[in-house]
């Protein structure tokens, strides 16, 4: 019920979540490098995967909340867990890789911008609420979900080499 009369297709905030699920997915598909396309997509799945476990973890531990959704079934963010963050990591993820750039400099920004920067405004237009946790604990998640994405990429690669 809450879904039909606050985020359904008829408010500003349903479109602002569209938006943030389906504008960085066109931006992948110009940007992405395609030489590099599998491990950056691996690298990119396991993003996702950290940012929407880390997400719902933190929903339902009422860390924080997202007052507006784009499905009526998801309590975490779909838009941002499966597209505007992981997307983002990946094309990060892509630059440092070919110039040869310092990944955990990086990602440390990247962190910061999302935990100090985006999640603020994202609460200052009612999109997202803190309720027990602080944005330095978001910037722990966005460091650890960019440390462990790089870590398992690297693993598979490894693997991928000595075989």
């Amino acid at each position: 019920m809450y879904w039909k009369t606050y985020s359904n297709i008829d408010t500003w905030q349903f479109w602002v979540m569209i938006t943030f699920f389906i504008v960085p997915l066109i931006l992948l598909v110009f940007m992405i490098d395609r030489k590099k396309a599998f491990r950056i997509g691996f690298y990119g799945l396991v993003v996702h995967v950290f940012a929407f476990y880390s997400d719902l973890y933190g929903t339902t531990q009422r860390l924080w909340e997202y007052p507006y959704t784009l499905t009526p079934f998801s309590p975490s963010s779909f838009g941002l867990d499966a597209s505007l963050i992981p997307v983002t990591y990946m094309l990060l993820y892509q630059w440092t890789v070919n110039h040869r750039k310092n990944y955990y400099l990086y990602i440390c920004l990247l962190a910061i911008a999302f935990a100090f920067v985006f999640k603020p405004f994202l609460s200052s237009i009612g999109l997202f609420h803190l309720v027990k946790a602080s944005y330095g604990y978001l910037f722990l998640f966005y460091l650890a979900g960019g440390f462990f994405s790089k870590w398992m990429t690297d693993l598979f690669e490894l693997a991928k080499e000595r075989a």
